[in-house]
């Protein structure tokens, strides 16, 4: 992997005269609070919702703007798994950008939270809603981001596509995915700027900037144990649901074994030299020969280092029975694994099947349209692209602009994006965001999501400051 203090120099001067006079004013504040708002309140679950909508008002938003209407696209599988492409098209001095951003979020359960989770909520400094954080704030800072460049007359050194796709969060269109495989002359770029990230902020400071440079990969595995079961009023030991339970009780327990690597490493590296104390002596711990494992455990309480240290498995879902006075003839649990680059589904599988310790306990990984098989893929997760120089001397001179001292660090996501999809088509991809969330404040995926106003408003002076830096022409 490229080191980023051998990225080579863009001209200063020019670097200076991108960044000054891009302060965001009221009008562009307001148009992407107008967005941000009209996409929460489009309801884009799997279950009931659709991308299409959301795809088609986008697009309405763009040509409205002035963008051609054969520069707009709203296309997809079928009627409620649609996606939109758009492009401002640029001097064509370098091949195109693409951004992506996945319009769909995950199910919420309005008798869950204290706000609807389809509206738009604004109450004490925040946004409330489905999706503030994970991820139609991304798709709203883009989209106004590449509104106003078309109003401002901009003409960027390539063109710039911009992807909003369907299905990144469950289902079986995945949007990415599709174009590239039906679409590709419409999505092909030199690299990629996926928008599915944000910066992690800790009592209002912000340690790094972090870049997503690899992912780890996404596994489901179904769980089950089955008993020809019977009458309630004749319990026996030999029940479906302690069989499982007590699996899943051995998996609670259970870490699997430390593991870095290039990416995790320099993360490690970079942040000991920001942290203070115990935290920043046990990151300098952890990278010794061996590793001093009283610093992994200490680390390793942390959820986010846990989690960026090691594979990770937990129960998300639970069946069981079929009456309250019949014992169980089936139980079954979900298994949501995130698996260090390097290892694939059916290893993790395999070492479940020890974990769990109970041959009545099936364990079958969940592939394609999430049907259970009995092997798992022996694919890995993709290795680390490397760190273009047009991508991250821009990247450090704004960083430095906005928070000066902090550094830009390469990390892993602990989760898993679509990015899995671009990386493997040939399309070097980076997942750069500016929004701020506070540490503990993490409520992707969980009831009353939210986004502080001001952090919002930040991502998107960010945003537009770094895509021009990116795409503007240097001589």
């Amino acid at each position: 992997m490229s080191k980023l203090s051998s990225l080579a120099v863009l001209p200063i001067l020019f670097i200076a005269a991108t960044l000054a006079n891009t302060q965001t004013d009221e009008a562009n504040k307001q148009l992407a609070h107008d967005i941000f708002k009209e996409l929460i309140e489009i309801n884009t679950t799997d279950s009931v919702g659709s991308t299409t909508v959301a795809a088609e008002a986008m697009a309405k938003r763009l040509i409205d703007a002035g963008f051609p209407q054969s520069d707009v696209a709203v296309l997809g599988p079928n009627d409620r798994k649609k996606n939109l492409v758009a492009r401002l098209r640029g001097t064509s001095a370098k091949k195109p950008v693409l951004l992506i951003g996945h319009l769909d979020v995950v199910e919420a359960k309005p008798e869950d939270w204290s706000t609807d989770p389809f509206k738009f909520v604004e109450k004490d400094g925040f946004f409330y809603g489905r999706g503030t954080q994970d991820m139609k704030n991304g798709d709203a800072i883009m989209t106004a981001t590449l509104i106003r460049m078309k109003k401002e007359g901009y003409r960027p050194d390539r063109d710039i596509i911009m992807a909003l796709t369907a299905d990144e969060e469950g289902g079986n269109f995945n949007g990415v995915d599709w174009l590239i495989k039906n679409h590709r002359d419409l999505v092909d770029a030199e690299f990629v700027l996926n928008h599915d990230t944000g910066i992690t902020t800790e009592k209002g400071k912000l340690p790094e900037f972090g870049v997503t440079a690899t992912e780890k990969l996404y596994a489901d595995y179904q769980l089950e144990v089955t008993n020809p079961g019977g009458h309630s009023s004749i319990p026996v030991p030999d029940n479906a649901i302690y069989h499982l339970s007590e699996g899943l009780a051995r998996l609670a327990r259970y870490q699997f074994p430390f593991e870095l690597n290039s990416v995790t490493r320099t993360y490690y590296e970079k942040m000991s030299a920001v942290e203070k104390g115990q935290r920043a002596a046990d990151m300098k711990a952890i990278l010794k020969n061996p590793p001093d494992q009283a610093a992994i455990a200490r680390l390793s309480k942390d959820a986010i280092d846990n989690s960026t240290m090691r594979t990770t498995c937990v129960a998300t879902r639970l069946a069981a029975g079929h009456a309250n006075n019949a014992l169980p003839q089936r139980a079954q649990a979900n298994v949501n694994c995130r698996i260090i680059p390097g290892h694939t589904s059916e290893e993790i599988r395999l070492a479940l099947i020890k974990v769990l310790a109970d041959p009545k306990i099936a364990v079958r990984w969940l592939g394609p349209n999430r049907q259970p098989q009995e092997h798992g893929s022996d694919s890995q997760s993709y290795p680390p692209p490397k760190l273009l120089p047009e991508v991250f001397k821009p990247l450090e001179q704004v960083v430095q602009a906005m928070w000066p001292g902090v550094p830009v660090v390469p990390e892993m996501s602990t989760g898993a994006t679509d990015a899995v999809y671009t990386n493997a088509a040939g399309l070097p991809t980076y997942a750069i965001g500016g929004t701020g969330i506070e540490r503990d404040d993490i409520r992707a995926h969980g009831k009353d999501e939210r986004l502080a106003a001001a952090s919002f408003y930040e991502g998107l002076d960010f945003y537009y400051r770094f895509l021009k830096a990116v795409t503007s022409p240097a001589n």
